[in-house]
């Protein structure tokens, strides 16, 4: 979508492979007025994400995935990082039909309703990336395991946590990952509303939330 305050001078794909990076050249508008100096930015293209939160409103556990990431690996922290259930939005698909197939893929869960918290830019500095973060009902009874597509290297280890365990990790800094910390926060704010809400259904039922996200 153009936008009338900049004007794009080129734009070129400057590496393709799982994703794309592309350099801009831009200049736009500027709060003191008149046109700014030509920028020369590089964007990494990956498509737009949805993430969700697994959480079991009578059993006040929520479901977190473990995996290896590259992006992790040169810095202070683990590379297995504690994330959400999430997966790219592919052509056609819809933020909630990827939560729902993610979840089954990742974790072996069926969603049975979802509460969005936010559509968000993770890093838009440098990245074009928009992630759908919702918290999902979900039963965790019998859960856990390891899950993914072997064709796609995906080796995800999934936990099972109280919902004050995961809390509490809110604030000793064992959690890197800002769509855990965004679901998270979310839920601590809404919990008790959610869980009188979604634990009033019966086992397998699934609700009507009246809600919807991109």
């Amino acid at each position: 979508m153009s936008d009338p305050r900049v004007e794009v001078l080129d734009r070129t794909v400057a590496f393709a492979g799982h994703f794309q990076i592309v350099r801009y050249r831009v200049r736009h508008l500027q709060f003191a007025g008149g046109i700014g100096p030509v920028l020369v930015r590089e964007v990494f293209a990956r498509g737009h994400a949805a993430a969700v939160l697994p959480f079991d409103p009578v059993r006040d556990e929520v479901v977190l995935v473990e995996q290896f990431r590259i992006g992790a690996l040169e810095t202070s922290c683990d590379p297995w990082l504690l994330e959400p259930v999430a997966g790219i939005i592919e052509d056609g698909e819809s933020a909630v039909e990827v939560a729902h197939r993610e979840t089954i893929e990742e974790a072996g869960l069926e969603l049975l309703d979802l509460a969005p918290v936010c559509s968000c830019f993770m890093s838009p500095g440098g990245s074009s990336e928009i992630v759908h973060v919702f918290v999902g009902r979900v039963e965790t009874a019998g859960a856990g395991g390891v899950f993914g597509l072997p064709d796609e290297g995906e080796d995800i280890r999934t936990h099972v946590i109280p919902f004050e365990q995961a809390r509490a990790w809110l604030d000793d800094g064992r959690l890197h990952v800002a769509s855990t910390i965004l679901a998270l926060q979310w839920l601590a704010l809404h919990h008790d509303t959610l869980q009188a809400r979604w634990a009033g259904a019966a086992p397998g039922q699934a609700l009507e939330s009246g809600l919807s996200a991109g």
